[in-house]
């Protein structure tokens, strides 16, 4: 659990990243690739984070 919710606050971090850079297009169009790979990786991780949790629910 500790390890979804650490995930849930990067991915909420990583979205507001992504979300400051729309906001200073054209400007930082530069960077759209790195961010948008950065977020898409700790999404991602949540994801098989979430899965591993539901898996070991399902078990216990």
């Amino acid at each position: 659990r500790k390890k979804v919710r650490k995930l849930q606050l990067r991915a909420a971090i990583a979205k507001m990243a992504l979300q400051d850079l729309v906001e200073g297009l054209p400007g930082k169009w530069a960077d759209i690739q790195e961010v948008a790979e950065k977020t898409q990786a700790v999404y991602a991780e949540l994801d098989v984070a979430k899965r591993e949790l539901a898996s070991m629910k399902n078990l216990g």
